[in-house]
């Protein structure tokens, strides 16, 4: 046998060596950004107790604001962001290093032209609350919170497309320290502006807006002075930066903001049903107990995705495709497990985990009835995020949208509100049509990933989507001189990937 035909077999059918390599590779990405997302989570948690210390009208405006700013802001700039993922890993696996730093510049432009018609909602919360028929008092705090967040759409659109760029190129430590020295001031920073001089509900916007921005300015500093050391700071120049060549990376972003919205979106509507029962107030409270718990399980197979999203493009990019499947399979059984853990610990601390978050009985009895079936939930949860993101890292996004729009919307919905109102089961019938999305969504997409993906095909389009450009006027080359330049990406006939 050949050396050629060694590697390839090699690769094919990996040894046990080679998956312990791959297991080590992923994770030490994957912990430090799972660690991040952790600090996020406090991040956020802290906000809410501190709306909560200033009463409940407070709390339920700003966690009001909080719903809304999710729906209609951050889960979009998330959601586009994630359209770097195929472009940013695999033209770092290529040693792209021009479509790297372009393809980032170019997001930010889009998000930057994106967050125009949020602020325009942001700006009108009010009016839209009032016709929505919602408590006054609470319209006007949340009206209040939604105002004074403005600034960090901002903030956010320059943060997310950084957390991907440095992703795909396997840098996550910095990322994790950033994250948590702007969290640490998070806390006395609330209690100086929020309790001391007494700023209330604009106060905690104020803060959030302030931690997130203290994280961006730190990775913003670390990317200058880590691109200024490898000599690549001549990618940074004017060119680069307007409009032109946005559309072929819209085509990826449109359907990657799609595929993760529908599923944040969907949550967001089981609250709302959660209102419609028998007993509103228990019910939606539970309800809130439910989501925290979920997003604070949701911090690892997000890490996961992300990670695994980054470690299939850069191979694939590097032209190495059993490479990239061999990442996909380890991943997949790391989310297995994850998902089979968290099975256990729900059913374990069912009885106990409610009161962490209220001394009410009546509700802590609710979410201790539906955690085991919660936990059932993430057995899909985890494979099914970690699936898209090996979606994503194949420039495949529009097929995980697809997938989250028929299960959680045409499986999921009709379910849950067809158990909860039409069969009477009440507020366990919305987690069972979330059980039952779930359950579509991993299948649908195990069986996109397992069952349709050609790794070597994959390979062969990743080449096409760094290096099928077509010639245009730029402002600069690497090393800041005027040049003709290859353009974003070429979409047009036969290097069209998606």
């Amino acid at each position: 046998m050949s050396e050629k035909d060694q590697d390839f077999y090699s690769h094919k059918h990996p040894s046990f060596s080679q998956v312990i390599e791959e297991v080590k590779e992923l994770w030490s990405m994957a912990l430090p950004i799972t660690l991040m997302n952790c600090l996020v989570y406090i991040r956020a948690l802290v906000s809410v107790l501190f709306l909560g210390r200033l009463g409940s009208l407070q709390l339920a405006g700003g966690a009001l604001s909080i719903g809304f700013t999710n729906i209609t802001g951050y889960s979009i700039l998330v959601g586009l962001s994630s359209a770097l993922e195929p472009l940013c890993s695999q033209s770092h696996g290529s040693q792209n290093a021009r479509l790297l730093s372009t393809s980032l510049r170019r997001m930010i432009v889009i998000l930057f032209i994106s967050i125009v018609p949020i602020s325009f909602l942001w700006v009108n919360l009010g009016p839209i609350l009032r016709v929505l028929g919602q408590d006054l008092e609470v319209t006007a705090m949340a009206e209040l919170y939604c105002f004074y967040s403005l600034p960090d759409l901002i903030t956010n659109s320059i943060l997310q497309p950084l957390r991907v760029y440095l992703r795909s190129q396997g840098v996550s430590h910095p990322q994790m320290w950033c994250t948590l020295i702007a969290v640490v001031f998070h806390v006395p920073l609330n209690y100086w502006v929020v309790l001391v001089l007494g700023f209330g509900v604009q106060g905690v916007a104020v803060c959030s807006v302030v931690t997130n921005l203290n994280m961006g300015v730190m990775l913003v500093g670390y990317v200058y002075f880590r691109e200024k050391k490898r000599g690549m700071s001549g990618n940074w120049g004017v060119g680069g930066w307007g409009v032109d060549g946005i559309g072929p990376l819209l085509r990826l972003a449109v359907p990657s903001c799609l595929g993760i919205c529908l599923e944040w979106w969907w949550y967001e509507i089981v609250t709302v049903l959660s209102g419609y029962l028998d007993h509103p107030k228990v019910d939606v409270a539970a309800t809130g107990v439910l989501i925290q718990t979920t997003s604070l399980m949701y911090t690892v197979p997000m890490a996961l995705a992300g990670c695994v999203s980054a470690r299939v493009g850069n191979e694939l990019g590097a032209g190495k495709p059993y490479k990239a499947r061999l990442a996909a399979m380890v991943a997949l059984s790391c989310a297995f497990l994850i998902g089979i853990m968290n099975v256990i610990w729900t059913i374990i601390f069912r009885k106990n985990w409610g009161e962490l978050f209220t001394p009410d009985k009546t509700v802590t009895g609710l979410v201790a009835s539906v955690m085991p079936l919660m936990g059932l939930c993430e057995l899909g949860n985890c494979p099914q995020t970690t699936g898209c993101g090996i979606l994503r890292g194949t420039a495949r996004p529009a097929i995980g949208a697809r997938i989250n729009l028929g299960s959680f919307y045409f499986v999921g919905t009709p379910v849950a509100v067809g158990l909860a109102f039409w069969f009477k089961v009440g507020f366990s019938g919305l987690w069972y049509g979330l059980l039952s999305a779930q359950v579509a969504c991993a299948v649908w997409v195990l069986y996109a990933v397992l069952g349709c993906t050609d790794w070597e095909a994959e390979s062969l389009k990743a080449r096409k989507l760094t290096s099928g450009v077509e010639l245009v006027k730029s402002g600069s080359d690497f090393n800041g001189e005027n040049n003709e330049e290859k353009s974003f990406m070429g979409f047009s006939g036969e290097n069209n990937v998606l």
